[in-house]
């Protein structure tokens, strides 16, 4: 009998990977070849042995089908980015220009269209001289021939323009670079210091909470009596049509006594339609005993804060104590008031509670996920770190309690800039008062799906921090609060954050950097241009980890946005005509699945537990009827949706692709691929190939 052979003994002491194997040829002319595994043929042999060559083959051309794939994969790209400019800039298929609406807007596009013709000159004049083997911007020595060397009069301009340009350029260039790169850094220490902060308020689990029973009375021995405090809610909107149904369910489903809660529906509508469909929306939640008015203003002056001023001069509202504000789009849950309002008792310094924005559409797009980056480090590392170590932080306009009599003692709201929220909050900061940030109470909202929607929001957003800052600088010298206070209002929440990053970022990397390539002299060192961006991206995009995918996109969206934030600023600092734009952001009326869902869930159980009054408005349902009925009968044209054509944009590309060609003279890897790429971005923002087409 055969004796049995136990192989897992051997494969227990064996710790080569694979099986061993002999194969044996009958034919002497074949040799013998031992395989122990199967890296073996790719193992560094002895001459008498050779590789696998088929195997190698193979792998080589595995890499050389993926190395195809991805040159037909940018071929591929290039060729629709070339299609978009032939169609978009050449035969203005379904474009419209950008429209400037003052001279003094315009300063800035010739500024850059004059920079660009400039820089294509020289462009011609530096390939021209690099043919011709001058190559005198490769030495850092600068070698000025004499008069018996120089060979034609293109010559004789070409050294007189080196000359000229290490003499009196370069200096200029290489003084203005190391100011923006000193405010660069002290703008990133700025970011380094809030994130450090955040991880230190995460590592102490610091946040502001609730002792106790916050409704019950304290006269109440017996414990059986609860004490809800006055709100009043307040719903701003100006031609609202896509959200204005969906924001007013949320609000009328707030969880609070009915007699404590009064709804203002403020509508500065002024199309009809709009106002009608509006008014059927409020009649239908005040059938079901939810305490809900209408108010529309016949003189429309101030924009939101105008709004807002005319409906707290309305007799009612001395009865409440604190007031809460949701923009149009904004869908708090039942459980809102529950969990802000609470803060304020036993606590008579605080005037607001401010919770967190969550976003509906934050992966719609490219240009919604950039944006859901910016706005998650805003609120989780800025607003937060603020409102722990501070008591203070920009109101965000929307999603917030204030306590009216925090709102009276301030001023209330005044219509002087387009930034009323952040207005307000400096006021009641030089008051006094205090506030509370909630991060983990989230209120859902839209972010703008279009890239015009978005310009415009921002442009506003950065101009009236400026206009702000020039009303309040006297008053924040001459008042009572202390010198550091002063000292983060002035110096960080205004210069650092609102005048310094928009200036040092336009002007180091849109115009300094394409700059340098023309005057070697000056170059930037290569930290500036990639090593602290990129940490800096990180640390913006660590409160959206899911977004980490995105962080070279980001890094050029950034930077792109960059000319309208510059723009906006100077407008704002200056006074100049646009600085006092407002263009109420356009929303798409987006909601997710399971919010829709449990939506229409409460909206069913209000339905079924709230018995109709229905003689109390019977014109306002008979009014959403005859609406509905000729909405069936005349359908509504579809939108034509169209590209919008942004020439800043367009001459900042043109500028960054024709530096990176002249980096291309001097070999400098990562300023021309930096350029390169910074081109192509702004490409796709100026033929508005970024997010969604405006109706």
């Amino acid at each position: 009998m055969a004796p049995s052979l136990d192989f897992s003994v051997l494969w227990a002491k064996d710790t080569r990977k694979g099986t061993p194997v002999v194969v044996k040829m009958e034919n002497p002319n074949y040799s013998v070849v031992e395989i122990d595994g199967p890296d073996t043929a790719f193992r560094r042999v002895d001459k008498d042995r050779g590789k696998n060559a088929k195997q190698f083959t193979w792998v080589l051309l595995l890499k050389a089908h993926r190395a195809v794939g991805c040159v037909a994969w940018l071929a591929t790209v290039l060729w629709a980015l070339l299609g978009a400019v032939k169609k978009r800039l050449i035969f203005r298929q379904g474009v419209a220009m950008e429209s400037e609406k003052s001279s003094k807007g315009k300063l800035l596009f010739k500024f850059l269209r004059g920079f660009l013709v400039l820089s294509m000159a020289a462009l011609v004049f530096e390939v021209v001289a690099h043919l011709n083997g001058w190559h005198y911007f490769q030495n850092p020595n600068l070698h000025i021939p004499q008069t018996s060397e120089i060979e034609g009069w293109f010559h004789m301009v070409y050294v007189g323009w080196l000359e000229f340009r290490a003499d009196y350029i370069a200096p200029l260039i290489l003084s203005l670079s190391n100011i923006c790169v000193a405010l660069f850094i002290i703008q990133s220490l700025d970011r380094l210091v809030l994130c450090i902060g955040c991880f230190w308020i995460k590592y102490k689990k610091i946040k502001p909470r609730i002792e106790g029973d916050p409704f019950k009375s304290d006269d109440d021995v017996e414990g059986g009596g609860y004490e809800y405090p006055m709100v009043l809610v307040q719903i701003p909107m100006c031609n609202e049509r896509e959200v204005y149904e969906q924001s007013i369910s949320a609000v009328c489903q707030i969880d609070w006594p009915k007699d404590r809660l009064l709804i203002q529906v403020l509508d500065d509508s002024d199309d009809e339609s709009i106002q009608s469909v509006i008014k059927a929306e409020v009649a239908k939640w005040s059938q079901r005993g939810v305490n809900i008015v209408y108010r529309h203003r016949l003189i429309r002056t101030g924009y939101k804060a105008g709004n807002l001023k005319s409906a707290m001069s309305c007799d009612y509202v001395k009865r409440y104590e604190f007031v809460a504000i949701f923009d149009a789009d904004f869908q708090p849950n039942p459980d809102f008031l529950k969990l802000t309002v609470p803060h304020f008792k036993d606590n008579p310094e605080l005037g607001l509670v401010q919770a967190r924005w969550g976003f509906v559409n934050k992966d719609e797009n490219l240009l919604t996920r950039l944006q859901n980056i910016n706005l998650c480090f805003h609120f989780e590392v800025e607003q937060q770190v603020n409102g722990v170590f501070l008591n203070f932080f920009g109101f965000n306009g929307t999603a917030g309690v204030w306590r009216i009599k925090a709102l009276e003692e301030s001023g209330g709201w005044l219509e002087r800039t387009t930034v009323e929220d952040m207005d307000i909050a400096v006021r009641a900061h030089l008051n006094g008062w205090k506030f509370i940030f909630l991060n983990d109470v989230k209120v859902l909202c839209e972010v703008p799906e279009s890239y015009e929607a978005y310009r415009k929001q921002q442009h506003r957003w950065h101009s009236g921090p400026m206009q702000l800052f020039r009303l309040c600088l006297p008053a924040i010298l001459t008042s009572k609060i202390s010198f550091l206070k002063k000292a983060n209002l002035i110096l960080l929440f205004f210069l650092l954050r609102k005048l310094i990053l928009p200036f040092y970022s336009f002007t180091l990397f849109c115009i300094i950097l394409p700059l340098t390539m023309f005057v070697p002299e000056a170059e930037l060192p290569i930290w500036v241009i990639c090593y602290i961006p990129v940490l800096m991206s990180f640390l913006n995009i660590l409160p959206a980890p899911r977004s980490f995918p995105f962080i070279v996109p980001y890094l050029l969206f950034e930077n792109t946005m960059s000319v309208t934030k510059f723009n906006a600023m100077v407008s704002g600092l200056f006074q100049l005509g646009s600085s006092y734009e407002w263009v109420v952001t356009k929303k798409a009326g987006r909601a997710s699945e399971p919010d829709l869902l449990a939506a229409a869930e409460r909206e069913s159980k209000a339905i079924g537990h709230t018995q109709l009054h229905r003689g109390v408005s019977d014109s306002g349902l008979s009014e959403l009827s005859k609406l509905k009925e000729q909405q069936e009968a005349e359908p509504l044209p579809p939108n034509k949706k169209v590209n919008k054509i942004y020439k800043k944009e367009l001459a900042l590309a043109f500028l960054l692709l024709t530096a990176s060609v002249r980096s291309l003279l001097s070999a400098q890897g990562i300023h021309f691929y930096f350029l390169l790429f910074q081109g192509v971005s702004f490409l796709l923002v100026g033929l508005d190939l970024i997010g969604e087409q405006m109706s």
